[in-house]
C-alpha cells in the first residue's frame, strides 16, 4: 500500500509538471516577441510551433532567435495536425482572430488572442457562438493585465473599499506612433489598415481603457459611449485615426479613455478617482495613493509581485487550460472582452456620426 501511494504521488507530480503545449498562429504582431522571450525560460508551456504563411518572415524571426526551422508551419491546420497543441496564441491581425477561433474551436483547442478580441460585433458574435458550441476558453492578452498595480487597485477598491465610490476613471495609453517607434512593416501594414485592425489609435490603445474600466465595473456595460477621433498625422497614417478620446458614462461614474499615437513618451496609466481618495497605477513597482480633504496627502504604496500563475501571459494561460484558474471575471476573460468590443464598435460609430451612442 505504501509503495502504491508513493507511486500515485509521483504520477500526480509528473502530470502536474507537464507543460501545456501551445502553438502560435501568425508572427506579424510585434508582441510575438514575448513568445521568443518565453522559450527556454517558461516552464508552464511548451511552444510547439509557429504557423505563418509568410515563410520569409518566419525564417527571419526564427533565425534571429536561434530557433530551428522545423518549428515553422505554413498553415495553422498543419501545425495542429503535426504538433497537437492544447492551446493556440494568435499573433496576427485582429481581423484574422476569427479565423483562428474557427480553426481551433471545432478541435477543442483553447485560444488566446492579442488585444483586442475582435474587429467588430459581427466577428464577436461568431466567436461567441463557437465558444459556446465547442466549450473552449477564449482569452485576450493585455500587457496591463500583468501589472501588480492593477491587482492592488482591485484589492483596495473592491475588498478594502478604501477609495469609497468610484466617480471618475481616466486611462491614458499609447506612444509616439507605431511607425515613429520603429515597428516593422509586417506589423504596421495591418495595424494602420481600418479593416485588418478595425481602426487606428482608437482600437490599438482604446481597448486598454475599455478593458480596465469594464473589469472595474464588474462587467457592467456603460450607458453611453461618446468618441472623438482625429488624424493629426495624415501624411503618416492616411487611413486611420491617430488620436482618440472616448467618454463612457455609468449610473454612478464616468470614464475618460485617451488613446493616442501622439504622446511624447510611452504611456499606460490608470487614474482612479473615488469619494475617499485617488489611485494612480502603471507598470512601476510603486503606486501613488492620495487621500484627504481638499489638498490630499500623497503616499507611495510598495507593490508585491503577483502570484506566479497571474504574473505573465503564459503562466496564466497554462493555469486556465489546466483548470487551476476560472477566468470568468478576469481582465482576459471572454465576458469582459465581449463588452470591450462593443465599446470600441460604439466609439467608432460615435466618432463617425458625431453623436453619442447608447448601448442596449
Amino acid at each position: 500500500m505504501k509503495n502504491l501511494i508513493i507511486f500515485l504521488i509521483f504520477i500526480s507530480f509528473i502530470t502536474q509538471a507537464k507543460p501545456v503545449r501551445v502553438g502560435i498562429a501568425g508572427m506579424t504582431h510585434a508582441h510575438v516577441g514575448q513568445v521568443f522571450g518565453a522559450i527556454g525560460k517558461q516552464e508552464d508551456v511548451e511552444i510547439v510551433g509557429f504557423a505563418e504563411p509568410n515563410k520569409v518572415l518566419a525564417m527571419r524571426l526564427l533565425k534571429e532567435h536561434n530557433l530551428p526551422e522545423s518549428l515553422w508551419f505554413a498553415t495553422l491546420d498543419e501545425l495542429i495536425a503535426k504538433t497537437k497543441p492544447e492551446a493556440v496564441c494568435a499573433f496576427n491581425s485582429i481581423f484574422e482572430h476569427l479565423e483562428v477561433v474557427k480553426t481551433c474551436a471545432s478541435k477543442g483547442i483553447h485560444v488566446m488572442v492579442e488585444k483586442p478580441l475582435a474587429v467588430n460585433n459581427d466577428h464577436l458574435n461568431q466567436m461567441r457562438a463557437l465558444v459556446k458550441k465547442h466549450n473552449i476558453q477564449l482569452l485576450t492578452n493585455f500587457e496591463t493585465t500583468w501589472y501588480a498595480s492593477h491587482a492592488k487597485a482591485w484589492e483596495m477598491v473592491k475588498n478594502e473599499k478604501s477609495l469609497g465610490i468610484i466617480r471618475k476613471v481616466v486611462i491614458m495609453d499609447g506612444h509616439r506612433g507605431p511607425i515613429e517607434i520603429g515597428c516593422k512593416p509586417e506589423f504596421t501594414d495591418w495595424l494602420t489598415d481600418p479593416i485588418q485592425n478595425g481602426g487606428g489609435a482608437l482600437v490599438d490603445f482604446g481597448c486598454y481603457g475599455a478593458n480596465i474600466m469594464t473589469w472595474l465595473m464588474d462587467g457592467q456595460k456603460p450607458i453611453s459611449v461618446t468618441a472623438i477621433t482625429q488624424q493629426l498625422k495624415p501624411e503618416i497614417y492616411p487611413k486611420v485615426d491617430d488620436e482618440a478620446s472616448i467618454i463612457l458614462t455609468y449610473p454612478t461614474c464616468q470614464a475618460i479613455i485617451q488613446a493616442s499615437w501622439n504622446w511624447s513618451f510611452d504611456r499606460k496609466d490608470t487614474e482612479i478617482y473615488g469619494t475617499k481618495g485617488i489611485l494612480i497605477a502603471n507598470s512601476a513597482n510603486k503606486m501613488k495613493h492620495i487621500v484627504g480633504d481638499r489638498f490630499g496627502k500623497e503616499t507611495l504604496i510598495d507593490l508585491l509581485p503577483l502570484p506566479h500563475e497571474r504574473s505573465n501571459v503564459f503562466a496564466y494561460l497554462a493555469a486556465v487550460v489546466t483548470g487551476k484558474i476560472n477566468p470568468e471575471k478576469d481582465l482576459s476573460s471572454l465576458p469582459i472582452n465581449e463588452i470591450v468590443v462593443e465599446i470600441l464598435s460604439a466609439a467608432k460609430e460615435s466618432a463617425k456620426s458625431g453623436k453619442t451612442v447608447y448601448l442596449k
